[in-house]
């Protein structure tokens, strides 16, 4: 059984940073491609990051491009989502979700295994 477990959520003020972590358990991290995604309430959950299992690639919604860096270190089985230049729009509990897939996917129905999630709230 996979298991996904996030940390690193918080409260922090606008403009600064936060840098979530998910580790996977119980099963070869290097297989996934991973993804990290975000719901605001009374929003739909929506795609923010994803980086491939070879971290040769990967892709950003444009709300976050340049301010958030989605990473990996496979010797850690965790990937790590680095947030900056927060803004108040950026709050959410944000999930990391695992994917079996050929390719990096923005389509959350295609993750297999997702984690609880972490709350990020910013503050004005």
């Amino acid at each position: 059984q996979v298991q996904l477990v996030e940390s690193g959520g918080g409260l922090v003020q606008a403009g600064g940073s936060l840098r979530l972590s998910c580790v996977v358990l119980g099963r070869t991290f290097s297989s996934y491609n991973m993804g990290w995604f975000r719901q605001a309430p009374g929003k739909e959950r929506e795609f923010v990051a994803a980086i491939s299992r070879s971290r040769g690639s990967t892709d950003y919604a444009d709300s976050v491009k340049g301010r958030f860096t989605i990473s990996r270190d496979n010797a850690k089985n965790t990937v790590y989502l680095q947030m900056n230049s927060l803004k108040p729009e950026d709050a959410a509990v944000y999930s990391c979700a695992a994917d079996l897939g050929v390719r990096v996917t923005t389509r959350p129905y295609e993750y297999e295994y997702w984690g609880q999630g972490t709350q990020v709230t910013v503050s004005l």
